[in-house]
């Protein structure tokens, strides 16, 4: 007795759309931002740039999880293939880690010259502020997709960097065109490369926490076993599991004991769905699977939840 109510991710057509226009905007602030830096000399637009190149290699890696997501179950893949989506945050979060050192090892460097590079700090400045602009369209496009799934998450994650990296940029231009000082450049690249860590490893914990099956964060299993156990006609719920697909898609599976004359009477059918809705309305999870026991059944799995 379970339910198999669709569960909603990334495989939504607007959300892939949404990664498209997002790695398109991405893609063009991208090239814009080498030629400022190879024309401004800017290390902190060349870092963002290279923040970009990763973000646009994450983008076409979530389109592609996206694609396979989107693939039926079958007999072999039960639930889909929709833990393809955390996989590509894991390589999202990866890669954000490898950028942040090389960013924070070339900054460091140019401190440490006796001499400063010349940078252009007007054109560095056009180019910053056409950075912020974007990224501040690519953010609004993925902000509410963002809260429903890990893969799109991480994109915006990753956009929202880009973000307060250009106005990180923006700040040094400014301090480069009034006063000259070119390591303003320098220090801009080493606060990228500093911002991007947390940003990673709270992105890879997620994801560490959907391949080790932990229960979503924020569900309180204690509260779910109450909840069911104070359902008509229950009177024990035991082997609990809460593990999540991906983000947005938790999974939910219990043992229910329930009184011997509701097995009896054709009571079983109304509980199971007063149970199920329960974990609808309270805890909105989707897919849940009950194992329906009389009160007599006494053989219980080895580990008790």
């Amino acid at each position: 007795m379970h339910d198999h109510a669709p569960v909603r991710g990334i495989r939504d057509v607007g959300h892939r759309r949404l990664l498209a226009t997002a790695l398109s905007l991405t893609t063009v602030v991208m090239v814009v931002q080498i030629v400022g830096a190879i024309l401004t000399g800017s290390l902190a637009l060349l870092a963002d740039a290279a923040h970009m190149f990763t973000d646009a290699a994450a983008l076409v890696v979530a389109l592609i999880a996206t694609a396979i997501a989107a693939r039926p179950a079958d007999d072999r893949r039960t639930f889909g293939y929709q833990r393809a989506e955390v996989l590509g945050a894991l390589v999202n979060g990866v890669v954000l880690i490898a950028l942040s050192v090389w960013v924070a090892v070339e900054a460091v460097q140019r401190l440490l010259r006796p001499e400063a590079p010349e940078v252009q700090g007007g054109l560095m400045l056009v180019v910053a502020v056409g950075g912020l602009v974007a990224n501040a369209v690519s953010m609004w496009l993925l902000s509410r997709a963002q809260k429903r799934n890990i893969n799109v998450r991480g994109a915006y994650l990753e956009v929202l960097g880009d973000l307060v990296g250009s106005a990180a940029v923006i700040v040094a231009a400014v301090v480069i065109v009034t006063t000259g000082w070119a390591q303003a450049d320098a220090v801009a690249s080493l606060f990228i490369a500093i911002l991007i860590v947390p940003r990673a490893i709270g992105l890879l914990r997620e994801v560490m926490a959907v391949l080790t099956e932990s229960a979503p964060v924020g569900v309180q299993v204690a509260e779910i076993r109450r909840h069911l156990r104070e359902a008509d006609g229950v009177v024990d719920v035991h082997d609990v599991h809460v593990w999540q697909l991906t983000r947005g898609a938790p999974v939910f599976s219990a043992h229910v004991v329930v009184e011997d004359a509701a097995m009896a009477d054709g009571r079983a059918a109304r509980i199971l769905a007063s149970l199920r809705g329960c974990l609808a309305d309270h805890f909105d999870v989707d897919h849940s699977t009950f194992q329906l026991e009389p009160a007599g059944h006494v053989e219980h799995d080895a580990q008790h939840a």
